[in-house]
């Protein structure tokens, strides 16, 4: 089967309200945010986010319908991709967890085509004191590591008529900026310095290589 790729060039919160087709097809979509945005998962509390330090450095604050910590998306610093699968399609999984692992090896083959050195995580979810805040601070099933380090984020929507895997590559890990804005208490900052790592690469040839991996 072939992807439709579809590139969009959008704010943040525009791009999560955008509805998968009720009978879908095999889609990137591809998300250029057209500003900064705090995006939360869809079960975190607003008093974890410090709307005044927000407002202040300019960042959206918006909501994903899928689950996890937080994620700091600021263009050129990320490389964001949906995909898109229907249900019934042979890379559908019933086992919700088990549905990762093939984004993952998509997203590792492309790393090291450029030559990273990767890992995919396939037990069950890590949790860290700060993983329910922050989205790289856990670990979950096809969630790409480098050198430990956690390096591409995986959430997932389920519906009757697909799956919505919302992936976010780091360019860039800014600790610092993401303890702002959630308001944590500044010890968090020193468990987060090493959890995460930008990918090493440039975000351009590994939208290609990502593109050519897909099966």
């Amino acid at each position: 089967m072939s992807w439709r790729v579809a590139h969009h060039l959008e704010p943040a919160g525009t791009f999560h309200a955008r509805a998968v087709p009720a009978t879908p097809e095999r889609a990137a979509w591809v998300c250029a945010a057209t500003g900064p945005a705090l995006v939360l998962g869809s079960a975190q509390h607003d008093d974890r986010v410090d709307r005044v330090a927000c407002a202040a450095a300019g960042i959206e604050v918006v909501r994903r319908r899928s689950g996890g910590g937080a994620v700091l998306v600021v263009p050129g610093e990320v490389l964001w991709v949906d995909l898109i699968v229907p249900a019934g399609d042979a890379l559908w999984q019933d086992d919700v967890g088990r549905a990762f692992h093939w984004v993952g090896e998509v997203w590792a083959a492309a790393l090291e085509e450029l030559g990273v050195a990767t890992e995919v995580h396939r037990g069950a979810l890590v949790r860290s004191p700060w993983s329910a805040a922050v989205c790289f601070a856990g670990l979950g099933p096809g969630e790409v590591t480098v050198a430990g380090r956690k390096v591409v984020g995986i959430s997932q929507r389920r519906s009757r008529a697909g799956a919505r895997f919302q992936c976010a590559a780091l360019g860039r890990w800014d600790p610092v900026s993401i303890v702002a804005l959630l308001g944590l208490p500044p010890a968090a900052l020193d468990d987060l310095q090493d959890v995460a790592a930008p990918v090493g690469v440039a975000l351009e040839p590994l939208l290609t290589a990502l593109l050519r991996h897909l099966p």
